[in-house]
């Protein structure tokens, strides 16, 4: 694990120079991927690429699910490598400074490893299965919040929202009235590090990806925390949907998301 560990890592901080060096030289190197909003740059596949790289060398076996090349290697090996070389397209190209590289590993299915990089602030979010969860190399957990009236939350929204009644307002409106209050970063896996590291006390989402979690799941279970499906039953990665909370607050939280009333039928 330590390896597996430090080889991320190792392209996690390489992927982030690359994206220090494109931040605000982008210029018309910004297209859409088909959906409004959905974004990519020439920050993305530089950064992608140097991942790639380091992954191959280090593990020329392994499979990999990168979000700008798709599946790569054998897909049925038990190692496959879930990559996002730029979680927050859209605040990066706006240099809205809420961006990350991610790289994790599921293991026969299950996150095992995760890196989180912003090199914006130059944090570096680290954990392993059975290692602990660190940030810059310091041991971190999560919050100790039990009471969702007293949380501070965050969710996200999908690229689709435009298109689909499924798409998390109603939540967010809802939670809002429940809680201190709840934010929307633009980068799933930053939000998972800020539940791990205690700055955050749960967060939801809805059309993600298994390259925006991948590292953010482990991240949050050895801090402490829990991660489930929006009922509480086990994570089902390729969902969509995912509930991280610090534990404390995990029950409320997800029974709250069951009740909350369609949008269609708020006055």
């Amino acid at each position: 694990m330590q390896i597996f560990l430090d080889i991320a890592t190792e392209a996690a901080l390489a992927a982030g120079v690359v994206l220090q060096d494109y931040l605000g030289k982008l210029e018309d190197a910004i297209t859409e991927k088909g959906r409004p909003g959905d974004l990519v740059t020439a920050a993305d596949k530089a950064s992608e690429q140097v991942i790639l790289e380091i992954l191959r060398r280090h593990f020329p076996q392994h499979s990999i699910l990168a979000e700008e090349s798709g599946k790569l290697g054998n897909q049925d090996n038990e190692f496959l490598w879930a990559i996002d070389p730029l979680d927050g397209t859209t605040n990066y190209a706006h240099q809205y400074p809420c961006f990350a590289v991610s790289i994790g590993l599921f293991i026969q299915g299950m996150p095992k490893v995760g890196v989180i990089y912003d090199p914006f602030h130059n944090e570096l979010f680290r954990a392993a299965a059975g290692l602990g969860a660190t940030r810059n190399r310091r041991p971190i957990q999560v919050s100790e919040t039990t009471e969702l009236s007293k949380s501070l939350l965050v969710s996200g929204f999908a690229y689709d929202r435009r298109e689909t009644a499924d798409n998390n307002y109603a939540e967010f409106c809802h939670l809002t009235h429940l809680t201190q209050g709840v934010r929307r970063g633009g980068s799933a896996s930053l939000d998972l590090a800020y539940v791990a590291c205690g700055r955050l006390d749960g967060y939801w989402e809805r059309g993600i990806a298994p390259w925006d979690v991948a590292a953010g799941i482990i991240l949050v279970q050895e801090a402490g925390g829990k991660v489930t499906a929006y009922d509480g039953s086990p994570i089902q990665i390729e969902s969509g949907r995912i509930l991280a909370t610090n534990g404390y607050l995990h029950d409320s939280l997800s029974q709250t998301l069951i009740q909350v009333p369609p949008l269609s039928t708020w006055t």
